[in-house]
């Protein structure tokens, strides 16, 4: 009974992330499409005032044009296509609560793991930073996050800084924070690297919180 509980919820869990996940990506790309689709209308504008040679509203416009590009621009460009999407709606969602990340990746080969354990492991380390850095004044937050392959493995590492003493563990794990029903995030993370056969190491030290992993993957050429 028990079991069956606990199964129904992470079912419930799992569809809720993908959901989220889907619908911030759908989301970026709605923002590209609609800019792509504005395109022509943009540059009659500009020839109308370089026509006039208002030369600052041809200046103004640009700005303004160059602001609105740099909130759909994609910031990462691992080689991977489900995990740009993944890591760019997190970068879109991170800049809108003010929290500046740095961010490294790079993936030459075909990935095996699937699109929803992806969904798992980038989603709820980044949503685990990103909630751990809201808890900061804005001039101290910052999220470094890294991907690449070491030989046939995907490494993945997230570092974030934190308020206060280091986190201490219970029973082998990190303590959540964030109340009732939030507690199966870096849980999740955990149980599937386990299950693709993979290696988690998570760190807290006082003012930052690391997590590095490595998942096995076949050496082979993006399709």
């Amino acid at each position: 009974m028990f079991s069956r509980l606990i199964d129904k919820r992470l079912a419930a869990y799992q569809r809720e992330l993908i959901e989220i996940h889907y619908n911030e990506v759908e989301n970026m790309y709605r923002q590209m499409r609609g800019w792509r689709h504005d395109y022509r209308s943009h540059i009659q504008t500009l020839k109308v005032h370089a026509a006039q040679g208002d030369w600052d509203a041809v200046k103004a416009y640009l700005d303004a044009l160059e602001t609105d590009l740099n909130t759909v621009d994609m910031a990462v460009k691992t080689g991977n296509p489900m995990t740009d999407a993944i890591l760019n709606s997190k970068l879109s969602l991170a800049r809108a609560k003010r929290i500046p990340v740095q961010a490294e990746a790079s993936i030459s080969t075909a990935l095996l793991l699937s699109e929803l354990d992806l969904c798992v492991i980038i989603g709820n380390l980044f949503d685990n930073a990103i909630d751990a850095s809201l808890a900061l004044p804005e001039d101290g937050r910052l999220i470094r996050v890294y991907m690449e392959m070491k030989g046939a493995q995907l490494y993945i590492s997230f570092t974030n800084f934190t308020a206060g003493e280091k986190q201490k563990k219970a029973g082998g794990s990190f303590r959540t924070t964030k109340g009732e029903g939030h507690g199966f995030g870096l849980g999740r993370v955990r149980s599937t690297v386990k299950r693709l056969g993979g290696y988690l190491s998570v760190n807290s030290e006082e003012g930052a919180f690391t997590a590095e992993i490595l998942l096995p993957q076949a050496a082979q050429s993006p399709p």
